[in-house]
């Protein structure tokens, strides 16, 4: 085993009783206990846990529950010793992985994520778009077929998940016709995703601007491990820097393939998702140089702690 890396999911991995595999452990049950007081929402432990699921989709619930599950189980590795040498997190993912590297504490991620999901909900109302995942056609194609669609509206390029795997975002119609381009030009599948918003598209500038005021006001730290950040897919040198790329991060592309690139290539060979949900192992398994953990439920969490603690 060379190096280990924490990764955290983002937005989508939400669960009804994504949470219920952590109460045994007290250091999760005691975190997961404080969600009113960190997130200023009354109801939100009840919708991670009973739901319904319509309810616990929506920005501004998903973003602080995904975050407050993802630190509980956070807790649970560190309480068994399990220490990550570097962190990364998915969009969202990224507050976690900060908290994970001492940027932040626990309970601003979870504050400045509740801000974040309403400030995007809010753009999503007023600006309605969507996104869509590209399969079996690389980036430089896609990007070249969303700039010929971009002449009827906003879209572009939102995630750079894996080679192969190009997720597309922007208003409706302009996203729309990206797609059928990429369909006609050879992709294998166009799938629309199931969100209420276009993230991380231009259609969320109001966004970005909003968020800007509450996270310069935050407590920021500097990291104790190297953490990759999503806008530029390399290590986050200092605060400030990690204040402005959470901002940029509203509005710009998920560069995650090339981060987990960068990852592999500094020794990082043992990668543990933290949180709900598979989506990053998926991600991963095609690489046969890496070995991938997960925590989305008991049997994953038992595994991870007997193999590394």
């Amino acid at each position: 085993m060379g190096r280990i890396a924490f990764l955290f999911p983002g937005q989508a991995s939400q669960a009804v009783g994504m949470e219920a595999h952590l109460t045994g452990y007290p250091e999760a049950k005691d975190f997961l206990s404080k969600s009113y007081q960190f997130s200023g929402l009354h109801d939100l432990m009840d919708t991670i846990s009973k739901g319904p699921s319509e309810n616990l989709t929506k920005t501004n619930y998903a973003q602080p529950g995904i975050t407050l599950v993802s630190i509980a189980t956070l807790r649970i590795l560190q309480v068994a010793g399990i220490q990550p040498e570097g962190t990364a997190g998915h969009s969202l993912g990224e507050y976690s992985a900060l908290v994970a590297a001492g940027i932040l504490v626990p309970e601003t991620a979870v504050r400045l994520t509740r801000i974040r999901g309403e400030l995007m909900q809010k753009c999503a109302d007023m600006y309605p778009g969507g996104m869509q995942a590209i399969l079996g056609m690389d980036l430089e194609k896609v990007t070249e077929i969303v700039k010929k669609a971009s002449s009827k509206g906003p879209v572009g390029v939102a995630n750079m998940n894996s080679k192969g795997q190009v997720v597309i975002s922007g208003a409706k119609k302009p996203l729309e016709y990206a797609g059928k381009l990429c369909k006609d030009a050879g992709a294998r599948r166009v799938i629309p995703l199931k969100v209420s918003g276009a993230w991380h598209s231009p259609l969320m500038e109001d966004a970005a601007r909003g968020l800007d005021g509450p996270v310069k006001e935050a407590a920021f730290f500097d990291p104790g491990i190297p953490v990759v950040a999503n806008v530029t897919a390399n290590y986050i040198t200092g605060v400030e820097e990690s204040r402005e790329l959470l901002i940029k991060q509203v509005t710009s592309p998920v560069l995650w393939a090339d981060s987990m690139k960068l990852m592999i290539e500094n020794g990082f060979d043992t990668f543990v998702e933290v949180g709900p949900g598979r989506v990053l192992q998926g991600l991963l398994s095609r690489n046969r140089d890496v070995t991938v953990y997960g925590t989305h439920d008991a049997d994953a969490l038992k595994k991870t702690l007997d193999a590394l603690s």
